[in-house]
């Protein structure tokens, strides 16, 4: 772990690439806590507006003479070490922590709990921060995404207890002093920093071991089962085995219920009954480790299961934008195999009667489609028909060959009867997908690209009167 910042001292303090989620909500709880803090991005958007009303003063555009008289200068990885602000710090002599490292200085200021793997951490610690909001505890937190009820993604309020998300794709999970963890689920991604799946889990086993209290996994998972444990460990899952079990599932008017026991080795729970607003079997998994280390830390199961049941949901998870000739339209962050198969499963066996399921999919990153996209032939088995468009950079270069069109060759190469649309152009795909949706469908557009716009763009089209 890198020396982390005491941010028990006043400092002036500059987060370059401010704009972006992981940044804002870095910058968001330094502010809170009463730092002096400036940020630069290339661009306004309504994140630059919210932090601007925090206070924050931003620079559009990079400029050397920011970084002048600060304690620190952050920046994510996503951000070169050319960057002429980082370049001037470093000259100046100016600490650069990594985002990394300014993460684990907020964590070190409280007993930080921390949700890791490879799906669900977004919702499942924003649903572990309800819990503890509901239970009174108000606590600070940082999320990958805004959730809904709050509106933002990050909050400092000087509680005894911070809830964080793990990062693992550029080892952030490794470098943060935590009091105790939820980990979620293994699986392919981030191949470039790992090498492949045994690199993956091999980090997240090095991760467990560094936890210093109580440890939640969820042992359906086959990599976390076969896992070394801490002595502090609970598991959970849809498996007899599991110290907390989910189990006699129903989905019924856009909801979702289930039960939820323990054995003797975990908190007691006799057979509670647990309503949500969340649709599919992977949220049920999300819900339950999220109130296994509620309880295990001491919160009260009713306020939990309370809590659960208000939940409001996380910005592009199965996020219902709208409803128009009939058509629902969803937003969904996913954008990995698992977490296609997950949502088109969720649409697919909710009670909605939707006629069809339209998936839109704007694959993400050359150079993870290059190593991966053969693992993408089952993500739409559950879809009636699938719209693929071209890759979505995020930052990487152009590789020669490959295209979004590897992803319908991978699903057309496994299921060859299966109607797969392949429209490369972005700007031109609204009108392309609003072509060929009927009365009934439920479109879904997923990825986590430009993509979040598309449902928007559709309703625009039919509600203005045109191409409908």
């Amino acid at each position: 772990m890198s020396e982390v910042l005491d941010l028990h001292q006043h400092s002036r303090l500059h987060v370059v690439g401010v704009g972006g989620p992981g940044m804002s909500a870095i910058a968001t709880c330094l502010a809170q806590m009463g730092h002096e803090v400036s940020g630069s991005d290339i661009k306004r958007s309504d994140v630059i507006d919210r932090l601007t009303d925090l206070g924050i003063q931003i620079n559009i555009g990079h400029d050397q003479s920011v970084v002048h008289g600060c304690d620190a200068v952050t920046a994510s990885t996503a951000i070169p070490r050319s960057n002429i602000e980082l370049v001037e710090a470093e000259q100046s002599g100016v600490q650069v922590l990594t985002r990394a490292t300014m993460l684990a200085s907020i964590c070190a200021m409280r007993p930080s709990i921390a949700v890791a793997g490879t799906h669900g951490k977004t919702t499942t610690t924003s649903l572990l921060v309800r819990i503890f909001a509901e239970a009174g505890i108000d606590p600070n937190f940082v999320v990958g995404g805004d959730l809904l009820d709050e509106g933002v993604g990050a909050r400092w309020t000087g509680s005894s207890w911070t809830i964080v998300e793990a990062d693992e794709s550029d080892g952030t999970h490794l470098e943060l002093p935590l009091a105790g963890s939820i980990l979620t689920n293994i699986d392919s991604d981030h191949l470039d920093q790992y090498g492949d799946l045994q690199g993956v889990a091999a980090g997240f086993q090095q991760y467990l071991s560094g936890i210093k209290g109580p440890v939640v996994v969820c042992i359906d998972d086959p990599l976390i089962a076969d896992m070394e444990k801490p002595a502090q460990t609970f598991t959970y899952g849809f498996s007899s085995d599991a110290n907390f079990r989910c189990h006699s599932i129903e989905a019924t008017h856009g909801e979702t219920t289930f039960s939820l026991t323990s054995n003797d080795r975990a908190p007691h729970l006799a057979d509670l009954k647990v309503r949500m607003s969340l649709r599919g079997r992977h949220n049920v998994l999300n819900v339950t480790g999220a109130i296994a280390m509620a309880v295990t830390l001491g919160v009260d199961p009713q306020v939990a299961i309370a809590a659960v049941a208000r939940f409001g949901g996380v910005g592009r998870r199965f996020e219902i934008i709208g409803n128009v000739d009939g058509i629902t339209f969803v937003d969904d962050y996913a954008h990995l195999p698992r977490e296609i198969s997950a949502v088109m499963s969720a649409a697919k066996t909710s009670d909605d009667r939707w006629s069809r399921v339209v998936a839109v999919f704007q694959p993400n990153r050359y150079n993870r489609m290059a190593i991966m996209s053969d693992e993408y032939a089952d993500a739409f088995v559950d879809a009636d028909l699938v719209v693929i468009t071209d890759i979505y950079a995020s930052g990487t270069k152009k590789i020669a060959g490959v295209t979004g069109h590897l992803v319908v060759d991978a699903v057309k190469k496994v299921h060859p009867t299966s109607e797969v649309l392949w429209h490369e152009d972005r700007e031109s795909l609204a009108e392309f997908v609003n072509h060929v949706l009927l009365t009934g469908d439920v479109c879904i557009s997923m990825g986590c690209g430009d993509v979040e716009s598309l449902p928007r763009e559709i309703l625009s089209l039919r509600l203005g009167g045109t191409n409908s």
